[in-house]
């Protein structure tokens, strides 16, 4: 019985060693592991010559090149109004007509007033003239003279404004009929038959209707202050119209805003963009005014120049490193403020963010500072950096912007 006891308290031992020996076993395996670098799954792909093109895209409506909006001069009810919208016109063509007569009663009395200021003129030219020669003569005073002279002379400037008068009221008679200023098309009417409609000629006055050349088509688009001195005068642009997703226009750019327009001024939301016009070279395209649309401009294009997937630069930190003069400033000695502040100026440029790329080699990530140059959608120019055939990091987008490091060891 001692014996069978004493047997099973040494295999109970020898268990509980073999236990501990895989224990401790497998926490080294595990120490050891968590202490191993990990290596980031990345896609490469290589750099190499391509033809790029530099694209500011922007988004606006179409609008006819040339319009007019159709105003008139004198207020009143219109009486006749042949057009509607959509009609075709031809330059001369009646467009309206306000009713016109409290402007012939105008006229009329106008005309009255210009009969009886002639009469009066017809009276006293004649007396002046007489006076005149009597006065030469010796035969009458000064004072009678300058009499009839001045009843002449008021005669005469009567009879003027009279006159201007007339014209006046002749005029606005006239513009009581209002006609087509060019040939187009009657592209928004916003008055109807009978509406009363107010006029003035020194202002605007109500907008009846606007004629518009609807052959000669253009973009307007808003391009924002950092994009706008990336176009110039000529440059093409490919125009996808919302309302036609089959096909996209041909365009030009033809006219550029020398002044920008601001939007929420003073707030973080502001934003200043410049208006740019494209005109339409497709003639084909049934284009209609206010017409959604978004351009892609083509601003410059090079040929065979080292490219690299736009994705692949990123930024990052340099790293920070002891400079010389560190240590004695640390150790209490002091530096002159002059000195000081250069370091810090310094200091504060080269560790600014760094654009690069990460380059592989032999499983190891290598970051290489680059430079920019024009880009497109997909690729972007190396002014600086890797070359030609080397391998850079593509993919994934949170390897490039977070994960790799300078020296990472990663698997393509």
């Amino acid at each position: 019985m001692a014996t069978n006891g004493k047997k099973s308290k040494r295999k109970k031992i020898i268990i509980f060693s073999v236990l501990g020996i895989v224990i401790v076993a497998l926490a080294i395996i595990v120490l050891m592991g968590s202490k191993k670098e990990p290596i980031i799954s990345v896609q490469v792909e290589k750099v190499a010559r391509r033809t790029i093109t530099q694209v500011v895209t922007a988004t606006g409506k179409i609008q006819p090149e040339v319009k007019v909006d159709i105003s008139p001069e004198v207020s009143g009810e219109i009486v006749s109004l042949p057009v509607k919208e959509g009609y075709h016109v031809k330059k001369g063509d009646l467009l309206m007509k306000i009713k016109p007569d409290v402007y012939i009663a105008q006229r009329n009395q106008f005309a009255a007033a210009v009969l009886q200021a002639k009469s009066t003129l017809g009276k006293t030219q004649p007396d002046f003239q007489r006076s005149e020669a009597l006065f030469k003569k010796g035969l009458i005073s000064q004072s009678d003279f300058d009499q009839s002279r001045a009843a002449y002379e008021s005669a005469k400037a009567s009879y003027a404004q009279a006159q201007a008068s007339l014209d006046q009221a002749e005029e606005s008679l006239r513009k009581t009929t209002v006609t087509a200023p060019m040939d187009g098309t009657v592209s928004q009417l916003n008055s109807e038959l009978g509406e009363r409609v107010l006029g003035t000629q020194q202002f605007q006055g109500t907008n009846v209707m606007t004629i518009a050349d609807l052959t000669r088509m253009e973009a307007q688009v808003d391009v924002s202050e950092n994009d706008v001195i990336l176009v110039h005068i000529g440059d093409t642009a490919r125009v996808a119209v919302d309302a036609i997703p089959d096909r996209k226009v041909n365009a030009v750019v033809y006219e550029i805003a020398n002044t920008g327009t601001t939007t929420g001024a003073g707030t973080q939301e502001e934003v200043t963009n410049f208006t740019v016009k494209m005109r339409v070279l497709d003639k084909d395209v049934p284009l209609r005014p206010g017409m959604s649309m978004t351009a892609d401009i083509e601003c410059q294009t090079k040929d065979n120049v080292l490219c690299v997937p736009i994705q692949s630069v990123t930024t990052r930190m340099p790293k920070m490193e002891m400079k010389e003069g560190q240590g004695d400033q640390q150790s209490g000695q002091v530096t002159t403020t002059s000195t000081t502040t250069t370091q810090s100026l310094r200091s504060r440029a080269e560790n600014k963010p760094k654009e690069i790329v990460f380059v592989v080699e032999n499983g190891v990530a290598k970051a290489v500072p680059v430079k920019r140059g024009i880009s497109n959608d997909s690729y972007v120019e190396l002014v600086q950096g890797p070359q030609e055939g080397a391998q850079v990091v593509s993919g994934s987008y949170k390897a490039i912007n977070r994960e790799i490091e300078d020296g990472s060891k990663v698997s393509v």
